[in-house]
């Protein structure tokens, strides 16, 4: 039996769980999970349901706007893999932690390819037979360069772009194109240490917590929704190379758990910040 994935963000108001589960006890559907947050502040309610059964989506969703507020926002998908495109520059801690995630069936998704600017990782993916594009930006104008890469991303039809270190700054175009599809992972750091390495600045510093944030892309650099966070203790005895080895870890960490979260539809976007059911 085909399972669905409920999405409901609309204005709070009393009976929208009755009425919810009316509507899905008519169609003769079962509701295997359900989680609910009311956002006391802006009174907006959300509800992500796992419901089980033979349905016809676009009449369920008919019947959901009749008993909803008008502002509602309704979304039902089949509970499924989900396609992945994956850009990367150099780096491969991040693309390699996510390519044996895949490899091991822990990543329930598709990577469909890896696309990079760079052709430094082609040997890393190509060993787990999935394709490899380098679009190198060398000689090359950003735009026209991004271009190129949005074209290969759409062959593709991927639902979520994920950047594995993905060491170039989008344009909003991008953005515009990928609307809530893309995923990136920076090291908490961000904006107090920015540049090559923010790892030896922090530790002239003599931080004492480092992490990871992963969220979406917006045209605010870095600014996006945060979806996953993460931080470990520091102290002294740290060179800067062992904080950067620590904070590559909780880098793998918090973007393969940042992933599983939109791969398993648990994120809504609320203005610049996520409720995650």
């Amino acid at each position: 039996m085909k399972e669905y994935i409920l999405l409901i963000d609309t204005i709070d108001e009393k009976g929208l769980v009755y009425n919810v589960s009316k509507i899905l006890f008519a169609n003769h559907l079962n509701i295997e999970q359900n989680a609910e947050f009311v956002d006391k502040n802006s009174n907006k309610f959300f509800m992500r349901s796992i419901i089980s059964g033979e349905l016809n989506p676009d009449i369920l969703l008919k019947e959901l706007k009749e008993v909803l507020p008008k502002e509602s926002t309704i979304k039902i998908n089949l509970k499924s893999k989900k396609d992945i495109v994956i850009l990367a520059t150099k780096e491969s801690h991040v693309l390699g932690d996510l390519l044996i995630r895949y490899n091991s069936g822990e990543l329930d998704a598709n990577i469909k390819a890896v696309i990079a600017n760079h052709d430094y990782l082609r040997d890393l993916v190509e060993k787990f037979d999935i394709p490899f594009h380098c679009i190198s930006a060398d000689d090359m104008e950003r735009e026209a360069h991004e271009d190129l890469v949005i074209e290969k991303i759409k062959e593709y039809s991927p639902d979520i772009i994920v950047l594995a270190k993905y060491m170039r700054i989008l344009t909003p175009k991008f953005v515009e194109n990928f609307p809530k599809q893309v995923l990136n992972i920076h090291h908490s750091f961000l904006p107090a240490f920015i540049g090559a390495n923010p790892y030896k600045q922090a530790h002239h510093r003599g931080v004492k917590i480092i992490g990871a944030t992963a969220h979406y892309v917006t045209d605010d650099l870095d600014e996006g929704p945060i979806i996953a966070q993460d931080v470990l203790r520091v102290d002294h005895t740290y060179s800067w190379e062992d904080m950067r080895r620590a904070g590559r870890n909780v880098e793998k960490v918090v973007l393969s758990n940042a992933l599983q979260l939109l791969l398993e539809d648990k994120v809504f976007v609320f203005g610049n910040k996520t409720v995650i059911l």
